[in-house]
C-alpha cells in the first residue's frame, strides 16, 4: 500500500474524480479502462492529462488493478473514507451491531477483573476495548441512520406509476431485517441487550474511578476511565434517539404499503363478488353508507334545449327519389385451359406417376387455384384409374408449396390407350 501522505495528497489533488468513482462503485464493482477515461476527462483539472491522472491514482494505490483482468477497483479504505465524508453510507448488518454490543460484556468483565486483582494493565486493556467498541457502535449507528434516510428518500421520490409494492420493497426489507432487530436489541426491558450491557459497563467504570481514587492512582488513569464512562452514557442516549428516528422514518412508509395491499385485496374480493353474483347480491347494502342530500335540487331544461326540441317536433323529412336499377352486363367466365384437350393429353400420357407434377410441367401458366381444381376433378374422373400414394410429396407451384399424397393415373383394366388405337388404325390402313 502507498504511503499515507502520498494517498492523502492525491486524494486532495483528484478529489472530484475519486468522489465520482466512489458514487459509481455502488453500481460497478470494477471499472473498465474506458469508463475510467470518461470519468477522468469529465472531472479532472484542465491543466492535467488523463493518462497522468490515471497513473497518479494507480501509483497512490487509490485504484488497484484486478488480477487476471484489465479492470481496476477502488481501494476499500478510500471508499469507506469518501463515503464517510460525503454521508453516503450503505446500511450495515444488524448482526454486526449485535456482535459489537455483545463484545461490551467481555470488555466489562476485563475491567471488573482488573479491579479485583489490582492489575492496572488488564484494567487499561478492558477500558480501551470498551472505548473502541463504543466508538465503532456510534459510528455504525450514525452511518446506518444516514443510509436509512437515503433509502426512504429514494422510495418517496420514485416514479408513482410503479406499483407501491416495488417502490417500497427495499423499505420493507430494511424494516424487517434491520429496524426490528435493532429495536428488540435496544429494548430497555428484559428482552433487550443494549441497555443492560451499557448500564453494567457504566457501573463498572464508575466503580473503577472510585476505587482508583481510593488507591491513589494517577490522575490521567482516573480521567481516562471517567471519559470512557461519559462515552458509554452518550451511546445509551444516542442509541435510543437513532433507533426512534429510524423507526419514525420507515414506519409510515411500511404502513402505507401494508394498507395499500390490504385495500387492494378487499377491493378485488368485492369486485369478484359483484361479477359473480351481480351488483344487488354482490354488495352488502346494509353495511354501506347511504349518502343522502338534505337539500332538494330541481333541474329544468334551458331555452336552447326547448328550441331544439321544438325544431325536432316540426321536422318533416324530404323525400329523395332513388335511381332506377340498371342491368350490368355480366363478365364472361375466364377459361384458363381447354379441359377437353387437357384430358386428351393426359390420356395420351398414361400412365402418370404423379398427376400434380404432370400438371405443373405441362400447365405452368395457369393460377395455383385453377391447377388445384383441375387436379381434384381429374382424380375423380371415371375414364381412368386413380391410385393414392402411400408417402407424401411436396410440389412448389407458382405462389405456394403443396404437400400431399400423390395420385397415380392409370388406364382402366380392359381399356386401350387412345394413342395405341391410332397407331393400330394407321398400321391396318397400310396393310
Amino acid at each position: 500500500m502507498a504511503a499515507p501522505k502520498s494517498l492523502t495528497f492525491h486524494l486532495h489533488q483528484h478529489w472530484e474524480v475519486v468522489e465520482q468513482l466512489t458514487r459509481l462503485s455502488r453500481e460497478f464493482p470494477a471499472f473498465e479502462l474506458r469508463v475510467l477515461e470518461q470519468v477522468i476527462n469529465q472531472y479532472k483539472s484542465k491543466n492535467m492529462e488523463s493518462n497522468a491522472v490515471l497513473t497518479s491514482l494507480v501509483n497512490a494505490d487509490i485504484l488497484q488493478p484486478i488480477n487476471r483482468s484489465s479492470d481496476y477497483q477502488l481501494n476499500t479504505l478510500v471508499v469507506d473514507f469518501v463515503r464517510g465524508l460525503t454521508q453516503e453510507h450503505e446500511l450495515g448488518l444488524s448482526a454486526v451491531l449485535k456482535a459489537r454490543v455483545d463484545a461490551i460484556k467481555v470488555a466489562t468483565s476485563q475491567v471488573l477483573e482488573g479491579l479485583d486483582v489490582a492489575d492496572n494493565d488488564l484494567l487499561r486493556t478492558g477500558a480501551n476495548r470498551l472505548s473502541e467498541l463504543v466508538r465503532k457502535i456510534t459510528q455504525q449507528l450514525i452511518q446506518d441512520k444516514q443510509a436509512i434516510f437515503e433509502i426512504a428518500e429514494v422510495a418517496k421520490s420514485a416514479n408513482t406509476s410503479v406499483p407501491i409494492e416495488r417502490r417500497y420493497r427495499e423499505v420493507l426489507e430494511v424494516y424487517d431485517q434491520y429496524v426490528e432487530p435493532m429495536n428488540e436489541m435496544m429494548d430497555s426491558g428484559l428482552g433487550g441487550s443494549f441497555y443492560p450491557l451499557l448500564e453494567k459497563a457504566e457501573e463498572a467504570l464508575d466503580t473503577a474511578v472510585d476505587i482508583l481514587s481510593m488507591r491513589g492512582s494517577l490522575y490521567q488513569q482516573r480521567l481516562a476511565m471517567r471519559q470512557i464512562a461519559y462515552q458509554v452514557k452518550d451511546l445509551r442516549y444516542q442509541g435510543r434517539v437513532i433507533a426512534q428516528q429510524c423507526a419514525d422514518t420507515l414506519l409510515p412508509l411500511r404502513e402505507e404499503a401494508r394498507q395499500h395491499n390490504q385495500l387492494s385485496v378487499v377491493i378485488s374480493k368485492q369486485l369478484s363478488q359483484v361479477r359473480k353474483k351481480g351488483l344487488a347480491r354482490g354488495l352488502n347494502a346494509e353495511g354501506l353508507p347511504m349518502w343522502k342530500s338534505s337539500r332538494v335540487t330541481k333541474i329544468q331544461l334551458g331555452n336552447e334545449v326547448r328550441e331544439l326540441m321544438a325544431e325536432f317536433l316540426d321536422f318533416e323529412p324530404s323525400s329523395i327519389p332513388f335511381p332506377d336499377e340498371e342491368e350490368v352486363p355480366t363478365s364472361p367466365m375466364i377459361n384458363w385451359v381447354d379441359e377437353e384437350l387437357l384430358r386428351k393429353q393426359l390420356a395420351d400420357s398414361l400412365p402418370v406417376k404423379n398427376l400434380m407434377t404432370w400438371l405443373r410441367e405441362n400447365y405452368q401458366c395457369i393460377p395455383d387455384a385453377e391447377l388445384l381444381r383441375l387436379y381434384h376433378e381429374l382424380v375423380r374422373d371415371s375414364q381412368w384409374q386413380s391410385t393414392l400414394g402411400a408417402s407424401s410429396s411436396t410440389t412448389m407451384l407458382n405462389t405456394v408449396a403443396v404437400t400431399y399424397h400423390p395420385h397415380e393415373i392409370k388406364m382402366l383394366i380392359g381399356s386401350t390407350n387412345a394413342k395405341d388405337i391410332d397407331n393400330a388404325n394407321e398400321q391396318n390402313r397400310f396393310k
